[in-house]
């Protein structure tokens, strides 16, 4: 959004909480996010913690495979696990989803800022008219 001089306006909070994911989180956390499973694992250890072997129970694939897709999601920060006796227990860190989330706010708002400026473009056409 431009202001009366034509400097951009930031939501200065927005900004902020942007400022705690670099490129790298970024990527981390999208392609981490890419893979179905991977995204229902998150969504299971925010509902609740899992163990890897309760996890690895509910998909079609070796314990191996849902052990790595486990490593993905810590990687990028989307899950942390907590040792708990011989278990090891899958918790969701929702303070990364929501810094994910504000990022894709960041690139509605852009999409709206230029929406706004095409209706505004089209009035101002039909008002020549």
């Amino acid at each position: 959004m431009k202001g009366g001089n034509g400097e951009l306006m930031y939501n200065q909070m927005v900004v902020s909480m942007l400022a705690e994911l670099t490129d790298d989180d970024t990527d981390r956390i999208f392609h981490a996010l890419a893979d179905r499973t991977r995204r229902d694992i998150v969504m299971r250890s925010l509902t609740a913690e899992n163990s890897v072997s309760e996890l690895a129970s509910r998909y079609d694939m070796s314990f191996a495979a849902v052990q790595k897709h486990v490593a993905v999601l810590e990687k990028a920060g989307l899950v942390t696990k907590l040792r708990s006796g011989r278990e090891r227990l899958v918790r969701g860190d929702v303070e990364v989803i929501r810094r994910a989330g504000h990022l894709l706010a960041q690139y509605e708002q852009v999409w709206q800022g230029r929406v706004t400026r095409m209706d505004a473009l089209l009035a101002e056409h039909r008002d020549q008219e």
